[in-house]
Parts: C-alpha cells; sequence; structure tokens
C-alpha cells in the first residue's frame, strides 16, 4: 500500500462491545438506517424505534463489536451463538465512514472470535448495497420469506469451518 493511500484511510480500532457503548451505538444505529427507512419508506422499523434500556438489554445478552476512528465510535456489529450457528445480528455504520470497510471488518472480527460452523445474517431485499457486501465476504443467499408488501427478509450464509 503506498503512503498516500495509509494517510486517506482512518486507524479503525476494532474492540469488543460493552455496557458502556450502549448510547454511542444508539446514536450510530438510528444515522445508519436512515438511509434503510427511506429505501422501505418507513421509519417503523426495530433499528429506529429501539429505546435505549432495550439496547442495554440486549448488549447484556448478545456479544459484539464497535469499530472507533480516533476514539469516535463509527460502527457495531451484534451477535449471538446457537448451536452451531452464528447469528450475526445488527451491523451499523456511521453515514459519513460507510464504503470504508469498516462493515467487512466488523464481520470479520464477529466470524473469527466464533466457534460456529456457519454464519448467518438478514437483510431487506430492496438492500443491494448490504447484499452486494455480504455477497463479497462469501454469504450465499439461503432463504427469502416475503414481508407481504413486495420486499422480504433475504437470510444469507456461510460456512466458517468444518
Amino acid at each position: 500500500m503506498s503512503s498516500s493511500t495509509q494517510q486517506d484511510r482512518p486507524d479503525i480500532v476494532i474492540a469488543p462491545i460493552s455496557d458502556e457503548d450502549a448510547g454511542e451505538v444508539l446514536t450510530v444505529q438510528r444515522a445508519a438506517f436512515v438511509s434503510e427507512a427511506a429505501i422501505y419508506g418507513s421509519v417503523d422499523m426495530p433499528p429506529l424505534t429501539q429505546t435505549l434500556p432495550e439496547l442495554e438489554a440486549e448488549l447484556r445478552s448478545e456479544s459484539g463489536f464497535t469499530a472507533r476512528v480516533d476514539g469516535r465510535l463509527v460502527g457495531a456489529i451484534r451477535y449471538v451463538e446457537r448451536d452451531d450457528l452464528l447469528l450475526i445480528g445488527r451491523i451499523a455504520i456511521a453515514p459519513d465512514m460507510q464504503g470504508e470497510g469498516i462493515g467487512r471488518m466488523l464481520l470479520e472480527a464477529a466470524e473469527n472470535a466464533s466457534r460456529a460452523g456457519v454464519a448467518e445474517l438478514f437483510t431487506g431485499s430492496l438492500s443491494e448495497a448490504n447484499i452486494r457486501l455480504y455477497e463479497s465476504c462469501g454469504y450465499v443467499e439461503h432463504e427469502r420469506v416475503p414481508d407481504g408488501d413486495g420486499t422480504a427478509q433475504v437470510f444469507m450464509r456461510k460456512r466458517l469451518r468444518g
């Protein structure tokens, strides 16, 4: 990598998520999902309606990672392991930091921290940028569940080991 490229790319620090991150995670989550709300024409989606107490409860029962640049939280991922399945929950990247590889870094951190054989995540059928990212990270469509409004939830899986 050339030195100019290194200077242009921010220093991204990935670390385990903690209870103290809840407020910042909620702020980034809401900012990140505004564009999704615009795609689907609805602000009535869990990432936008979730309350701080609900998020704090999630953080106590799930694992995750944050991404920070110069101390600022710019991304987060949450996940749980059930049996041999890594269930990846919300991935949220600050709008001004999208396209910097942060989502990919957070996915890799979650996959590497897991002992599961398969990872699964989902996104909406109109979320083309998300689908492209997940496919480029090795995820393939596993199932589509119609939402009844012409859209669907797209479940994607990736074999991690075995």
